[in-house]
C-alpha cells in the first residue's frame, strides 16, 4: 500500500466503486477502502436495477449476480379490487444478487487499476488549513494513514466521512424510512416487481414482494420514520393475513434507515466529494438508490480524477460534480419528492379511487412524471383532493 493517492474512496457500495473504477480509468492512483469483510451486506434493498440503468451506464451484469429477471412492475389497491400492470423498457429489468454484483463492482475497480482493502474503518479524515487531504484507518487492527489530493465520501446512509469532514449529513426523521425485508422460500412467484399501496399495511410506505427466482422472494414494509409502530409489525401482519405466504419460510431477515428527502444542500468541499445514500440521492418514493448512487459515482470519479491531475482540488473545481449531477438528475429527484409528499396525504379511501378512476395508461405516465393530466382526471372524478394534488398541477 502506497502513502499518496490521487483519490480515496470510502465505502465499496455500488457508487463508492464505480467511482473508483471511472477514476482509475481515468489515470488516477486510486484507494478504496470498504469496513465491511464482505462486500454486498447487509442488503436494504429489494435488490431490483433496471435494465435502462444498466444501458445508460454501461454496465453488464454477470449472470450469476442476476436472481430473476424482470418484465415489469404490478401495483394493487388497498382493497386489491384494482391492479395495474406496468410493462415498459423503464420497469424491465433484474433482481440481483448484491453480494454478488457489489463484489463484481469492486473487482472492476480493482481491474481498472484501484487498489482494494476491505474490513478497514477509518476513524479519522485529516485535514490540512481546513483542506481534506487524507484519511487514518485500522486494517484488521493495523492502523495506518494515506494521503489524497480527493477523497470521495460513499459509505452509506450513516456516512460518518461527511460528518467528519464538517458537513451535517443526517437526515430527519420524516426524511427517513425504515425498512424491513424477509427473503422467503416456498413463495409463488411471478416475473413481475408487486407493490402493494395501503395506509394500514405501510403507513407512508408500500409492501412489496421482488422475485428471486421460481419460488424465492424478497418480502419487504418501508415507514416513514415518525409513524407509530415498527416496521417488522406491518410486515409479519402482512404475511400472516396473506395466504399466499401460509408454506412460506424466512431464510434471511435485512433492513435499515433510508433517507428519502432531498439530496445534501452541498455535495463536495475542498478535497470532498459525497456520493450515493451518503449523499441521500435516493429516490424518494420507492427509496432506491443503486442507480443513482452509480450514475453519481461515475460522474465523482471522472471529476476527480480530472481535478487531482490539474491540482485544482479545492470546492469550486469539484463542484463541477454537482453541477453536472443536479443539472441531470436533480429536477427529478425533485417532481419525485413532490410526488411523496402528495401521497402521504391521501388515505386509502382516495387510493381506491385513484385506481378504480384511472387507468394503466395513466398510472404508468403518472410513475414516468407526467403529472397534470393524470391529476385533472382524478380531480374531475374526485374533486375534493383539489387542495392536496394542487401541487403536482
Amino acid at each position: 500500500m502506497k502513502a499518496d493517492y490521487d483519490v480515496i474512496v470510502v465505502g465499496a457500495g455500488p457508487g463508492g466503486s464505480f467511482a473508483a473504477k471511472k477514476a482509475a480509468k481515468a489515470g488516477a492512483s486510486v484507494l478504496l477502502i470498504d469496513r465491511r469483510k464482505e462486500l454486498g451486506a447487509p442488503v436494504r434493498c429489494g435488490e431490483g436495477l433496471g435494465s435502462h440503468w444498466l444501458d445508460e451506464l454501461g454496465l453488464k451484469v454477470s449472470p450469476k449476480a442476476i436472481s430473476a429477471e424482470i418484465s415489469g412492475s404490478v401495483l394493487y389497491s388497498p382493497n386489491m379490487k384494482r391492479e395495474v400492470k406496468i410493462q415498459n423498457p423503464e420497469t424491465r429489468g433484474y433482481v440481483i444478487d448484491r453480494k454478488v454484483f457489489d463484489k463484481d463492482l469492486a473487482i472492476d475497480a480493482g481491474r481498472a487499476g484501484a487498489e482494494v482493502i476491505a474490513k478497514t474503518e477509518v476513524y479519522e479524515v485529516i485535514k490540512k488549513d481546513g483542506k481534506v487531504c487524507g484519511v487514518k484507518a485500522n486494517c484488521a487492527g493495523d492502523k495506518f494513514e494515506a494521503n489524497c489530493k480527493v477523497l470521495i465520501a460513499a459509505d452509506g446512509g450513516e456516512s460518518t466521512i461527511a460528518r467528519m469532514a464538517g458537513i451535517d449529513s443526517t437526515a430527519t426523521l420524516y426524511d427517513t424510512d425504515f425498512g424491513i425485508e424477509y427473503e422467503m422460500v416456498n413463495v409463488d412467484c411471478q416475473d413481475l416487481i408487486e407493490i402493494y399501496f395501503s395506509k394500514s399495511a405501510a403507513p407512508r410506505g408500500y409492501v412489496w414482494v421482488f422475485p428471486k427466482g421460481k419460488d424465492v422472494a424478497n418480502v419487504g414494509v418501508g415507514i416513514g420514520g415518525l409513524e407509530q409502530g415498527n416496521a417488522v409489525e406491518y410486515l409479519d401482519r402482512f404475511i400472516k393475513n396473506n395466504k399466499r405466504f401460509e408454506g412460506a419460510q424466512t431464510v434471511a431477515i435485512k433492513g435499515g434507515l433510508i433517507p428519502v428527502g432531498e439530496p445534501l444542500k452541498e455535495l463536495v468541499a475542498d478535497g470532498l466529494m459525497i456520493v450515493g445514500t451518503a449523499a441521500h440521492q435516493v429516490d424518494p418514493i420507492h427509496g432506491g438508490g443503486m442507480a443513482l448512487a452509480m450514475e453519481a459515482g461515475g460522474i465523482a470519479g471522472e471529476v476527480a480524477a480530472k481535478c487531482a491531475a490539474e491540482e485544482k482540488t479545492d470546492k469550486k473545481s469539484l463542484y463541477e460534480y454537482e453541477s453536472i449531477w443536479r443539472k441531470k438528475v436533480g429536477p427529478k429527484l425533485m417532481r419525485r419528492l413532490r410526488l411523496r409528499k402528495v401521497l402521504e396525504k391521501l388515505d386509502d379511501n382516495d387510493f381506491n379511487a385513484i385506481f378504480e378512476n384511472l387507468t394503466d395508461k395513466d398510472l404508468d405516465e403518472l410513475i414516468k412524471g407526467d403529472y397534470k393530466p393524470v391529476v385533472q382526471k382524478v380531480l374531475f372524478k374526485r374533486p375534493q383532493l383539489l387542495k392536496v394534488l394542487s401541487a403536482l398541477l
